[in-house]
């Protein structure tokens, strides 16, 4: 079991390193703050910060400096590419890491990178643990977020005081194991986004009231969390991202991308999730990859002329 410090996480004693300022970062970061925690961040665009800043938190020049003056280093970026740079970069967390110091990623990556990630801060006399999260901003915003948690259990178990401010983590396995789980998790919620969003462009051309619609489904096997996060947002027309539709490409991309790279002979066939991403990218050529992954409802209009 991993026992990254003697001592247990508390503000007075455990410094937060946060890199990744988007709208679930920042969410995320200032719940980190709002507890009383020191927080020293670092953006590629300071001026990202500068609420955080006004906060309390402190500028770091590079990921090596921020490293250096964090005990716990959280990591909310955009692609597996971003956390490689990151993480494992020349100038990255790795390079500058006290020992015994962790990683958290809850950045949405590829599992075997996490895998690399770990074994590359084991070799530094630290550790990583894979997180990503689910609940988008809302669930940033109220520290509602599920949490899926990969890596050393003990770790796991001793960063609980710093999950508990964000949400609710479940400790799903050895390294990669959370990014898997975030893979499972996104097949789902882009299955319930296009329900959601034929069902409503189906009632509107029945003539039905949409927000009827929604009152009268959610108590039945038709409700779900996608339709309490995203049914109003969607009639509204409101497409604000809690996470952008050009991730959910990505995201599902590395579900569909391990069944056609024929890696493992036990893998199964995604047709769902196959569809789901094709139409996340119908989005991403319409240009709108930078709405909300809600804004799907917009491919089902065009698709029927709307």
């Amino acid at each position: 079991m991993g026992t990254p410090y003697p001592n247990p996480i508390t503000p007075s004693l455990t410094r937060i390193g946060w890199i990744g300022i988007g709208v679930m970062g920042a969410a995320m970061a200032a719940r980190l703050l709002s507890a009383g925690y020191s927080l020293t961040v670092y953006a590629r665009s300071p001026s990202k910060t500068l609420s955080l800043q006004a906060q309390g938190a402190r500028l770091a020049s590079s990921p090596h400096e921020l490293a250096q003056r964090s005990d716990v280093v959280f990591t909310m970026v955009g692609h597996p590419s971003d956390v490689r740079e990151v993480v494992l970069g020349s100038d990255g967390l790795l390079s500058g890491l006290n020992p015994n110091s962790v990683i958290v990623d809850t950045t949405s990556s590829h599992p075997q990178l996490a895998r690399n990630v770990f074994e590359a801060a084991r070799e530094k006399g630290c550790w990583a643990v894979d997180a990503p999260v689910s609940g988008g901003d809302i669930g940033a915003r109220d520290g509602k977020l599920a949490i899926f948690a990969g890596g050393d259990g003990g770790v796991v178990k001793w960063l609980t005081p710093l999950f508990e401010i964000l949400g609710r983590a479940t400790y799903v396995g050895e390294a990669g194991c959370g990014q898997s789980c975030k893979i499972a998790n996104q097949i789902i919620v882009g299955a319930n986004l296009l329900g959601l969003s034929e069902g409503l462009v189906f009632a509107e051309r029945a003539g039905l009231d949409v927000k009827q619609l929604l009152e009268a489904v959610r108590g039945g096997a038709a409700g779900s969390m996608a339709m309490e996060l995203w049914g109003d947002r969607v009639i509204g027309r409101d497409f604000r991202p809690g996470g952008f539709a050009e991730y959910m490409v990505k995201d599902l991309g590395m579900g569909v991308d391990v069944v056609e790279e024929g890696e493992d002979e036990s893998v199964v066939v995604l047709p769902g999730a196959g569809l789901c991403k094709q139409l996340f990218s119908g989005m991403v050529a319409n240009g709108d990859g930078k709405l909300g992954g809600q804004g799907l409802i917009t491919v089902i209009e065009r698709i029927n002329g709307k």
